[in-house]
């Protein structure tokens, strides 16, 4: 089957490579030349243009975009003017679900498809295959079934859930046809609120074993600090422990596998600054949960935990700190 890829970065690349290994033909664009002639020695159809790379789709042409959300919707209304009744373009990014439902109106009225698909797999998807969570009309989903299959994990050596041969369907592949317009982004919007939170905890977790030493390295005693006790005198390895908690543990999970990797490379992370970014996806989540009245506490720790990460001193600790003084004339230690 013949798909159409603009946006050739980390995964937008690495999907192109899985769909040519499983003998599929892309036609691809990207700003930079490099990329697409990357592509091109490996076999796709390299394009200069979006008005070349809707001339070179086959009707009803198939057009995957992955560009940061920012500029989707520049790249949609381009490509949309080259485009006809019947074609699809499909949104690979993570967009907001309801730009897609606003995008998805527009098309409709020039008869083309617009499909939101939430995609999870980074970069080890070439070799992992991609999760998808897809939105948008089933005539264009069905269509698009073989590019899907090609691009999922499918089965593979994941023990099967009990009873779940019994449901049919596309999920235990990988992919997953999740309603209308925006379906897609929402179920990965959601899925991505939960990776931070499951992200958080980790951290958390190994700051505390991290420090399971306070003992040992406890100054002299005064007013302004807690005492820590005597009883905190373990050096624990978190590689070790990173790696044991792989090896059948209730919390064994690809982002512990991740953490024991980086724990192996360099035991005590000192190569980052620990500045966490977020890129959209767990604000919407807790902005939904506003929206439903449904109460997502460690979510939205998780989320405020990333907006600290990227401060030297909140207003709000210098406020904390403030009324210390005031109520108590208890005085800021300085950072030792």
């Amino acid at each position: 089957m013949q798909l159409g890829m603009i946006g050739l970065g980390r995964m937008g690349a690495n999907m192109v490579r899985r769909l040519l290994k499983n003998g599929h033909e892309c036609v691809v664009y990207d700003t930079n030349p490099d990329s697409v002639a990357a592509l091109v020695a490996e076999g796709a159809i390299g394009t200069t243009s979006i008005e070349e790379f809707a001339r070179k789709l086959k009707a009803p042409r198939n057009a995957w975009i992955m560009v940061p959300a920012g500029i989707t919707d520049k790249v949609v209304g381009e490509l949309a003017s080259h485009m006809q009744s019947d074609d699809t373009i499909i949104d690979g990014g993570n967009s907001y679900f309801r730009d897609d439902r606003r995008r998805s109106e527009r098309l409709r009225h020039d008869g083309i498809h617009y499909l939101d698909v939430g995609t999870s797999g980074g970069v080890w998807g070439l070799e992992r295959g991609y999760c998808m969570m897809i939105g948008g009309d089933k005539v264009a989903v069905d269509r698009l079934d073989p590019i899907f299959k090609s691009l999922a994990p499918g089965i593979g050596d994941v023990e099967r859930t009990p009873g779940r041969e019994k449901l049919g369907g596309t999920a235990e592949y990988g992919y997953l046809h999740c309603g209308p317009s925006g379906a897609g982004h929402f179920v990965k919007m959601i899925h991505n609120g939960i990776e931070y939170g499951i992200m958080a905890a980790f951290g958390e977790g190994f700051d505390i074993l991290a420090n399971a030493n306070a003992s040992l390295k406890k100054g002299a005693a005064d007013a302004e600090t807690a005492p820590v006790g005597d009883d905190y005198v373990y050096d624990i390895n978190l590689a070790d422990v990173s790696e044991v908690w792989r090896r059948g543990s209730v919390i064994s999970s690809w982002l512990l596998d991740l953490a024991a990797a980086a724990f192996a490379e360099n035991p005590t992370l000192e190569n980052f600054s620990g500045r966490v970014s977020d890129s959209g996806e767990g604000r919407w989540t807790i902005m939904a949960a506003i929206e439903e009245a449904v109460d997502c506490d460690v979510l939205s720790a998780a989320l405020f935990a990333r907006f600290r990460s990227r401060k030297e001193h909140t207003m709000a600790e210098k406020v904390c700190s403030a009324m210390r003084y005031q109520f108590g004339g208890h005085l800021e230690k300085p950072i030792t």
